[in-house]
C-alpha cells in the first residue's frame, strides 16, 4: 500500500469527514472507495480495436423497420396539417 498526500477544498474535506464520522470510517477509506468506484465507472482508454458497442438482449422485434418508418412519416404528415377546431 502507498501513502500519498492530497489537497481538498475545505467544503469537500468537511463533508467527507462528516460522512466518515457518521459511518465510523477514516477519510483514507472513503477516498479509496471513491477512487475504486470512479475507476470502475471510467476504466480508462481502451484501444479502438478492442472496444465494442454495448449490446443487450431485447427480445423479438415487435415492429418491422419499414412499418416504423411508415408510421413516423404518417405522424409527421398529420402534424403538418392545419389545426382544425
Amino acid at each position: 500500500m502507498h501513502r500519498t498526500q492530497i489537497q481538498l477544498p475545505d467544503d469537500l474535506y468537511r463533508r467527507a469527514k462528516a460522512y466518515g464520522d457518521e459511518k465510523e470510517m477514516p477519510l483514507a477509506e472513503i477516498v479509496r472507495r471513491a477512487l475504486e468506484r470512479l475507476l470502475d465507472c471510467y476504466p480508462g482508454t481502451v484501444p479502438a480495436a478492442e472496444w465494442k458497442l454495448p449490446t443487450f438482449a431485447g427480445g423479438a422485434t415487435l415492429v418491422q423497420l419499414e412499418d416504423l418508418k411508415r408510421h413516423a412519416n404518417d405522424e409527421e404528415a398529420l402534424r403538418s396539417l392545419p389545426h382544425q377546431e
